[in-house]
């Protein structure tokens, strides 16, 4: 698939070798799959969305997930670990706020 910005539901599709039909179904499924509409009302599909509909079909097809067992996981890998730098802009800012507090306690 090349780099566009927006795809169409033909296009994903032809490329990820699944029906319209299907794709429209998983929409209801999957609330993290939520391709915009056009004016004309035409599912445009981003590659972030194309990418979690990959992810879908090797979990249903490959690995032998229920759908409620692959929205399970997808939910799961979405609220995944923090990652290191969320962790020390967290620990930061903790940090600068413990000062803010001690200096406004020391001014009293």
């Amino acid at each position: 698939m090349g780099e566009k910005l927006f795809y169409k539901i033909g296009e994903v599709s032809h490329s990820t070798g699944l029906e319209p039909y299907v794709l429209r179904y998983w929409e209801t499924e999957f609330p993290m799959l939520r391709p915009r509409k056009s004016r004309g009302g035409q599912r445009t599909y981003m590659r972030r969305e194309i990418d979690i509909i990959l992810k879908i079909k090797q979990m249903l097809y490959q690995e032998g997930y229920t759908i409620q067992g692959a929205r399970r996981k997808l939910r799961e890998s979405e609220s995944g670990p923090p990652s290191r730098d969320i962790t020390k802009t967290v620990a930061r800012i903790k940090a600068d706020l413990q000062d803010i507090l001690k200096d406004i306690r020391q001014s009293s």
